[in-house]
């Protein structure tokens, strides 16, 4: 069997055009400021791994698992806008700041880095709404055809990938800005951050209200 280019190709543009990669390089920067760069380096790993398997689940059982806990994808949209949206108060207010002074040249907890990696990196930021549907209407349109599914898999990938080199570059980024670029780019991050998480929630009201799943 042939691999259907056209179907590849529209797999790929999908993903890349939802997930982002470039753009969340910024705000990789933002929700992991204080980190050392072996600390970002974990982060941006573990963020992957994280977004990986739950699109990789997604891809395989993603609608049928939703459906049997009761879960619409527009709740979901609802709830990950909220707590991104508080992820964002904290970067534009530095609620981390006295944290972050008392250790200065401690390690950072490592509860607080895998908590980072999952939250908001993978989800809802890598693994939202809006890539989980993408991947499900895609699993849809495999239709059963192994080959389909290799391909979006294959698309999944190269996103993922994507996204960590761009998380990797951003750690050179923060170098050239040095620390008042540092804390004026991560308020403004964190005002964008709160816009995007209100448009999550207007986007999974205005589903919900219409009846939408």
């Amino acid at each position: 069997m042939t691999v259907p280019i056209e179907f590849a190709i529209s797999a790929a543009a999908t993903l890349f055009v939802v997930v982002d990669p470039l753009g969340l390089a910024p705000i990789f920067i933002g929700v992991t400021s204080g980190m050392t760069r072996e600390q970002r380096r974990e982060v941006a790993i573990r963020s992957t791994f994280i977004a990986a398997v739950v699109l990789t689940v997604s891809l395989l059982i993603g609608k049928p698992l939703l459906s049997a806990l009761g879960i619409t994808l527009p709740a979901f949209r609802v709830a990950g806008g909220l707590l991104l949206f508080w992820t964002a108060a904290e970067m534009v207010f530095e609620k981390r700041q006295e944290r972050k002074e008392s250790t200065a040249k401690k390690t950072i907890d490592k509860d607080h880095l895998e908590n980072i990696a999952a939250f908001p990196l993978a989800v809802p930021l890598m693994a939202g709404p809006g890539a989980i549907t993408a991947v499900i209407l895609l699993a849809g349109q495999a239709d059963g055809n192994y080959i389909r599914y290799g391909v979006v898999f294959a698309a999944m990938a190269l996103v993922l990938a994507s996204c960590f080199i761009a998380y990797l570059l951003a750690i050179r980024i923060e170098k050239l800005l040095g620390i008042t670029g540092r804390i004026v780019l991560t308020r403004l991050l964190g005002v964008i951050l709160a816009a995007l998480a209100v448009q999550f929630v207007a986007d999974g009201v205005t589903a919900l209200a219409a009846g939408g799943s």
